[in-house]
């Protein structure tokens, strides 16, 4: 069982008040909050031992280095990847994504063919596989979902071809909440000899990850949505695609050797790292991976249901509710319209009773046209948060209905 009133304490945000309300934070989707151990330890790197890395034989140079490999170390054993070579620094899941579309589409693909993604992926998951469809003349493909937000795995079946040379899908949706089934979409695509890419922005933060369980060729995720700071975030890669696919970035840090004749790329992971890290925001990331970790991944999972199956509850009774997702297995994410209400207008009359939100797209633009709605109002929930919160804001709601 989690101790959430002492939870709380690590995070001193929570404690603030707006608009002279006490603040109840349910924006997690988009960012968590920071627990005090994060904070103290970006200070600390700072203060301590910042000194850039892998270049330099002085005390604090070695010392930063070691910190850094540690914080590699420890988002493998996170994610139970079999060697620390195959997690990669980046700035977060967009860099990840935009990374393996460029080099990926370099080394695998050419005109006509075929990435397969779905209805509900973030722009971050769809723009980067239409800036190489421009460049390069690959096509993508779109797996539907029913009516209740669920993919249609009959259809994604039917989407494969010949040209057919990744899958590109996202573990759990930022609108809906939906936790798509990875393990049988990467088994279906490994029939087919299909590498797959899975976003998990919004999985990492609220379950346990196997990524050798999953088998996913490529797992991306970011920092700042799992209580880490922002402009950090990790690709991790199967080894041997990591070594196939060519440079995504040049310069420092990646070479073996310069030239003006010929440059000659680093190994495993320094390859896809130009220029100096962010090593004070591994060790960071690094440390709030430890923080869950030490809460408990299964029951994360478990607390954050049950404010899912409450708020869902509460909600629903609401004159006018609806509710976009309706998956059997869903995240800790509720997307609504209350009748004829802007969700812009909920959500800014929400904020003035101190509840923070998120309205519009969701970054999800195919995703709302597919609903036919313009954008919705959004709640995330994170362990932080309690029942009592989300009785205030049912009752908000219901006050925001009753003022239409």
């Amino acid at each position: 069982m989690l101790d959430i009133q002492s939870i709380r304490e690590d995070f001193p945000i929570l404690s603030h008040t707006v608009y002279g309300k006490p603040l109840i934070y349910f924006d997690n989707a988009a960012t968590t909050q920071k627990p005090r151990c994060v904070v103290e330890k970006i200070e600390s790197g700072y203060y301590n031992v910042n000194a850039n890395i892998h270049r330099g034989v002085h005390f604090l140079s070695l010392e930063a280095t070691e910190a850094h490999e540690e914080a590699r170390r420890t988002v493998q054993q996170f994610l139970n990847a079999r060697s620390a070579n195959e997690i990669i620094f980046t700035r977060g899941t967009t860099e990840s994504i935009n990374l393996v579309a460029s080099s990926f589409t370099d080394a695998c693909m050419s005109a006509g063919d075929e990435v397969i993604v779905s209805v509900m992926e973030h722009h971050s998951n769809i723009v980067p596989w239409q800036i190489q469809a421009a460049r390069k003349g690959i096509t993508l493909k779109v797996i539907p979902m029913n009516a209740r937000g669920e993919l249609e795995l009959d259809a994604y079946r039917a989407l494969f071809s010949e040209r057919t040379k990744l899958v590109a899908v996202t573990q759990v949706s930022n609108v809906l909440g939906t936790i798509n089934p990875i393990t049988e979409i990467v088994e279906e695509a490994h029939r087919r000899g299909v590498p797959v890419l899975v976003d998990g922005a919004q999985a990492v933060p609220h379950m346990r990850v196997d990524v050798q369980e999953l088998d996913a060729e490529f797992y991306v995720f970011s920092g700042h949505k799992v209580y880490g700071p922002t402009g950090i975030g990790v690709l991790y890669g199967k080894e041997e695609w990591l070594d196939r696919l060519p440079p995504y970035q040049g310069g420092g840090e990646m070479i073996a050797s310069v030239s003006f004749e010929k440059t000659t790329f680093g190994e495993l992971p320094f390859k896809f790292e130009a220029g100096t890290p962010d090593y004070i925001g591994s060790t960071a990331l690094a440390e709030a991976l430890r923080y869950v970790s030490r809460l408990g991944m299964d029951e994360i999972a478990a607390y954050e249901g049950e404010l899912l199956r409450y708020a869902t509850e509460r909600l629903g009774a609401i004159e006018g509710m609806r509710i976009f997702g309706q998956a059997a297995e869903k995240g800790a994410v509720l997307s609504f319209l209350v009748g004829h209400i802007h969700h812009y207008d909920m959500g800014m009359l929400l904020d003035r009773l101190g509840i923070a939100v998120r309205t519009g797209h969701h970054c999800a633009q195919p995703l709302m046209q597919a609903m036919g709605v313009e954008g919705t109002v959004r709640a995330s929930f994170s362990f932080y948060n309690t029942k009592e919160e989300i009785d205030t804001f049912a009752e908000a709601v219901e006050r925001v209905r009753k003022m239409f």
